[in-house]
C-alpha cells in the first residue's frame, strides 16, 4: 500500500514539478520545493484521501462478503462476489427520481381513476427540475447584471445601437456611389471636368433637338428664362431624367447614369444669358428663381 501511494504521489507531483521549473528556472531543487510547499501539501492531502475511501470502499465490501459468507453459505458467497453491482449514475438516477419498483406503485397510487387509468405520486423527471431550477438562477444573474449594476445594454438601447450602426453604414455606401444622386438631392456642379463632360453628352444627345449653343429647334430654347418644366437645377434634372414623353422628349435615365444628368443639366444652366443667334422664341413661364449658374457659367465661359 505504502508503494502505491508512492507512486501515486509522484505521478501527481509531476505536473507541480513542470510548473515549477517554467516559473522558477534556473533554481535549485530545494528552492523550487520550497516555493511550491503548498501546492504538494495540497496534491498529498488529495491522493491520500482518494486512497483512504478507495480502501475503506475495499474493507466494506470485504466485511459484506464475509457476513455472507457466514450467514449463507459457500454458494451464497460466491453469487453475491460475482453479481454486478449499481453505477453511480444509475444509484443518482433512482435518488433523483425517487424511484419505485413496480411491485411497489401500489403504495404511491392516487385516487384519481380516467376510464381505467390511474395516476401515480411520482416525482418530477429531474431534468426538468434542474431546467426549471436553471431559469431560476438565470433570471437571478439576469436582473442582477442589466437592471442593478446596468453593466448590460437592454433591448431597446441594442436596437438603438444597431440602428446607428446601420445609418453609418448606409452613409457610408451612399458616399461611396457617385450614381446615388436624385432629383431630390442634385446640386448645381461648378467645377471644369463635370462640366466639360456635361457638354459633350449635351452635343452627343440633346443637340439634335435643342440646337447646338442651345438656341432650340424642336425642343425650346434653353439660353432664355423662361422654361416649360422649372428652371431650377431640381427641375432640369428630372425633366432629363423622365422626359416629356407628350412632346417627344424621351426619358434618359435608361442610357445616362445620375451622375451624367447631373452635369448635362448643370452645363444647360451655364446657357443661359448668352444670347446665341437664331434663337428660339420664349416658351413657357419666366423663371426667377435664384441664379444658380453663375460660377457654373463662369467656368464654362473659361472654356470656351
Amino acid at each position: 500500500m505504502i508503494s502505491r501511494i508512492s507512486y501515486i504521489l509522484i505521478l501527481f507531483s509531476l505536473p507541480a514539478l513542470a510548473t515549477a521549473q517554467s516559473s522558477a528556472a534556473g533554481g535549485t531543487v530545494l528552492d523550487l520545493i520550497y516555493q511550491n510547499f503548498g501546492l504538494f501539501f495540497i496534491f498529498s492531502i488529495i491522493v491520500l484521501a482518494v486512497v483512504g475511501m478507495f480502501s475503506m470502499f475495499r474493507t466494506l465490501a470485504s466485511a459484506q462478503l464475509s457476513r455472507i459468507y457466514q450467514e449463507k453459505g459457500l454458494e451464497e458467497f460466491k453469487a453475491a462476489a460475482k453479481r454486478p453491482t449499481q453505477s453511480f449514475w444509475t444509484r443518482m438516477y433512482k435518488k433523483w427520481t425517487a424511484y419505485v419498483p413496480v411491485e411497489k406503485e401500489k403504495d404511491i397510487q392516487l385516487d384519481h381513476d380516467y376510464d381505467g387509468i390511474k395516476e401515480l405520486d411520482n416525482q418530477l423527471p429531474p431534468w426538468w427540475v434542474a431546467m426549471f431550477y436553471i431559469t431560476i438562477a438565470f433570471g437571478v444573474i439576469y436582473m442582477t447584471y442589466y437592471h442593478v449594476m446596468d453593466q448590460g445594454k437592454l433591448q431597446i438601447a441594442q436596437y438603438e445601437a444597431e440602428m446607428e450602426e446601420a445609418e453609418e453604414a448606409v452613409a457610408a455606401f451612399v458616399s461611396r456611389q457617385a450614381d446615388q444622386v436624385n432629383e431630390n438631392n442634385v446640386t448645381l456642379l461648378a467645377e471644369e471636368a463635370p462640366l466639360a463632360a456635361g457638354k459633350d453628352v449635351f452635343i452627343g444627345k440633346c443637340a439634335a433637338c435643342h440646337g447646338q449653343a442651345g438656341e432650340g429647334g424642336v425642343g425650346p430654347n434653353l439660353t432664355d428664362q423662361y422654361w416649360l418644366h422649372g428652371g431650377s437645377i431640381n427641375d432640369v434634372f428630372k425633366t432629363i431624367k423622365y422626359g416629356v414623353i407628350e412632346k417627344g422628349m424621351i426619358p434618359w435615365k435608361d442610357q445616362l447614369r445620375a451622375r451624367e444628368i447631373q452635369e448635362v443639366a448643370s452645363y444647360i444652366l451655364t446657357l443661359q444669358g448668352t444670347n446665341p443667334p437664331n434663337g428660339k422664341e420664349p416658351q413657357g413661364e419666366l423663371y426667377d428663381g435664384p441664379v444658380e449658374s453663375g460660377a457654373a457659367r463662369d467656368t464654362i465661359i473659361g472654356m470656351k
